[in-house]
This record gives C-alpha cells, structure tokens and sequence, in this order.
C-alpha cells in the first residue's frame, strides 16, 4: 500500500524524506475464514500501475487511523470493518512521496466485496503468494504473515524431560507451529540431544524451532533460526545467518535494536507478574501498547500469558503471545 497521489515512477526508494514529512497511510490486512488474506492490483491510472497492494489509503489530518481504515474499505471495497486489530507500522521512501504506514489486521468484516475503481483482486496464501509484481513496501509484511499467533518456549527443566515430550506432542498435535529451547540449565551434550529431539518433533508437523542464544548449536542440529538474549541482542554488529532471528525485549531501545538488525521478530515483557521475575509487577498492557505504537517488528507479548490473553495482545498491537508455563498445561 502506498500513497495514491503523485507522477508515475518506477519502483526505486530513496531515503530522502524526514519522518514528519510522511503521508500517514492505513493499510489492511482483511482474512477470510480460511486464512488467506487479500490483494488487490492497482489500477492504470495510478502509480505503480499493475503492482499489487494491500487496500487502504490515506489518513486525512486529525483522523484516527482505524476510522481511515473503515473509511477507506467502504469506499474501495464495499465492506464495513467489523473486527481490526493494530499490527504493524512501515516507513518507506518511494520516488514520489514517503509513507507511514499503519497496518491492521482486519479478522472480521460484512459486505460484499467489490472494486469500486474496477481494480482486481485476489485471496492469497501467507504461505505462497502467487500474484505480482507486490509493491516493495510490503515484502516485511508478507514474511510477518507467517508467523504463527503463539510462540511457545521449552519448560522441560520444570516438567521433566519425558513429560515435556509428552506436553510438547500435545502441543505440536494441537496446532503449535513456533517454538524456542531454552534449558539453561542442561550441559552441552545433552542440551543438543534435546535440541535435535525438539527439531524433530517439530518438522514432523511442519513446526519451527528456534534454539536460545547460540547461532552453533542451532546450525548443528538443523534448527530454523536463533532467540537472541537481551545482552546478545545490544553485542551483535550483524544479524546472524539464519532463516528466523528472534529478539528478547524489554524495552523501546532494544525494540529499536532488533529492528536495526534485522530480526524476523521480538518478544516484549515482562507484561504481567510471572514467576519467572519474582516480586516483578510486570509492564502492563497499557505501556505495551504504548511501546508498539510505532513498532515496525511483529512483537509477541511475554510474561504471565495464558492462551486467554490472546486477544488483548491483539489489542493492544502485539502480533501474538509468547508463553512457557502457559504452553504447556498438564
């Protein structure tokens, strides 16, 4: 999604425009029940003809973004936004004008669909988008869409290695589709047996598994990617070589980092009081919210969340939850 206004030009970006010269846009992601999500092709006339887009468009001054969106997709597509959730923010710099974009999540909507500027559409899959050229803003987004709602994390110190197993089958059987190990507490030959064990498991119903802390490890048994700690995280001068990085923080400054570096996405916590931080009252929903108001990263929420906590997650602009007691109930 782009702005509408502007000479034709072909697709290059520059880094020319200061943030408060951006045209604020809002874009949305609208799903269907099966999950696929919508694009439309931009018509003739305007610019970048022919590429694809997610529908929106601009946030007239002293419009909320979510009242431009339903605005936006009555009058492009005939559908009244019943459900949105705020997701995530892309800075871009076209040739014609630079834009901020707010993209929602659009999970429930009424009315029949159909281009009032006589624009095509297609339902397309996260998984294997089948229709270009896209607009080069939306790259990041098409690779967030992947990413599953939950992000659990290994508690088999707590549980005991064979219930785990058992816990994480469960898991696997029931949906779970993300998941990083991290068992500080086990030595190095055995850490990468469970390791191996896990990646395992996990490819057997098309799970990915992301290893805490160590790129080695994590390449030596196959694992899709690496959870970078904190500290690692402000370390590293480059992000490491891996189809998936996630990032732990705690804070706009480590947000900001993980974004500067590359990571797929981030985890934000504590939220609420977890035994993990004992005594630790936890950030709250209201300052999540506050810290992803601009974030360009999906961000899962951690700390004392239950899968009940999905939702308000949602609200408040996370992109998920992330759990360890919570993922693995008896």
């Amino acid at each position: 999604m782009n702005s509408k206004s502007g000479a034709a030009a072909n697709p290059s970006p520059f880094i020319l425009h200061p943030s408060s010269q951006r045209v604020e846009v809002a874009a949305a992601v609208v799903f269907r029940e099966d999950g696929r999500f919508l694009l439309g092709q931009r018509p003739e006339d305007k610019v970048y003809p022919g590429y694809w887009e997610f529908p929106g468009g601009k946030i007239e001054p002293a419009e909320a973004p979510l009242a431009a969106l339903r605005r936006e997709l009555h009058e492009e597509l005939g559908i009244e936004v019943e459900c949105a959730y705020p997701w995530l923010n892309r800075d871009y710099d076209y040739e014609h004008a630079a834009v901020r974009l707010r993209f929602f999540r659009v999970v429930k909507w009424s009315g029949a669909l159909h281009g009032r500027e006589s624009q095509r559409f297609a339902w397309q899959s996260p998984a294997a988008v089948e229709v270009g050229p896209l607009l080069p803003a939306n790259a990041p987004i098409l690779r967030a869409l992947t990413l599953p709602p939950v992000y659990a994390i290994t508690n088999a110190a707590e549980i005991g290695r064979e219930e785990f197993r058992r816990r994480l089958e469960r898991a696997l059987a029931g949906g779970l589709r993300l998941l990083q190990v991290r068992e500080k507490e086990l030595p190095e030959d055995e850490l990468r047996r469970f390791v191996a064990e896990v990646v395992q498991l996990g490819r057997a119903r098309g799970a990915r598994v992301l290893v805490n802390g160590s790129v080695e490890l994590a390449r030596h048994v196959g694992a899709d990617g690496v959870h970078l700690p904190a500290a690692q995280l402000a370390r590293l001068e480059a992000r490491p070589p891996l189809e998936l990085v996630g990032a732990s923080c705690h804070n706009a400054t480590e947000l900001a980092r993980a974004t500067g570096l590359g990571a797929d996405f981030a985890v934000l916590g504590p939220v609420l009081p977890t035994p993990s931080h004992p005594g630790a009252p936890g950030m709250g929903w209201e300052k999540l919210a506050a810290l992803l108001g601009d974030c360009a990263l999906p961000v899962y929420a951690l700390g004392g969340m239950r899968p009940s906590d999905l939702e308000t997650a949602w609200r408040c602009g996370a992109h998920g939850i992330s759990m360890m007691r919570g993922a693995w109930p008896a």
